[in-house]
């Protein structure tokens, strides 16, 4: 059985040749799958230089910048159709989750079916963030647990790792949003679909290098989706 990591990359030249080193060494026989939004950078060509070296890492280039949660659900559905793949983890291309926890993950998930590297519960934390950037994220995850419920403390992580089996139960044509709301929207529809859910601390880094991608845009969805979810059948 193969346990898959996703990357989704929008301009992280900087960033993902190192972070893709950093996780073979930690754990050589795990699959890696980037997923470029046509960086003009040079991300994906940085990739296609380290597949040489890497058997286990691919490249899924698409022809335009169409969000992150576009980015995910394109790797999912060609990823699923594979029934060796056992475990899917959603991790982001610039430091800020840290592949120290990638191992803790991998053996959690055998007793669950989504592990939340969470922020919000004892021994998780943020780094590095303003305190406007740490209101934010704290406002917005207790909006959406006030909203949804399930005791989730971290909607809003992008650091998860999720049983394929399960994964395969969700319709993902039923997800509308392309932002960081996506992440709460896919919780939601695994934990309909009978997830098991685990979360375990992880300290959030700031990001290393790039610029971040949040936008008013992205506020304005992350406020609107937990009401859309929930007339959601």
């Amino acid at each position: 059985m193969k346990n898959f990591i996703v990357i989704p990359t929008y301009n992280e030249k900087e960033n993902i040749s190192l972070l893709v080193e950093q996780i073979f060494s930690l754990i050589p026989d795990i699959n890696i799958l980037v997923v470029d939004d046509n960086s003009p950078d040079g991300t994906a060509e940085a990739i296609s230089e380290l597949m040489p070296r890497y058997p286990n890492l691919a490249l899924l280039k698409r022809p335009k910048k169409e969000g992150l949660g576009g980015a995910y659900i394109q790797a999912f559905r060609q990823l699923l159709s594979d029934s060796e793949i056992e475990n899917l983890i959603m991790m982001d291309a610039d430091f800020s989750h840290s592949s120290k926890y990638l191992p803790r993950m991998l053996e959690e998930i055998k007793n669950y079916d989504l592990v939340i590297g969470s922020r919000y519960i004892k021994g998780g934390g943020i780094t590095h963030w303003e305190l406007w950037r740490r209101l934010l994220s704290w406002g917005g995850n207790f909006y959406v647990q006030l909203l949804l419920g399930w005791g989730i403390h971290d909607w809003s992580s992008g650091y998860n790792c999720i049983r394929a089996s399960v994964l395969r139960k969700v319709d993902l044509d039923k997800i509308e949003f392309s932002g960081y709301a996506f992440i709460s929207s896919l919780k939601y529809f695994l934990i309909k679909a009978g997830a098991r859910v685990k979360e375990t601390p992880i300290i959030f880094e700031e990001r290393r290098g790039g610029r971040s991608k949040m936008s008013g845009n992205i506020i304005s969805e992350g406020i609107l989706a937990p009401w859309k979810l929930l007339f959601t059948k």
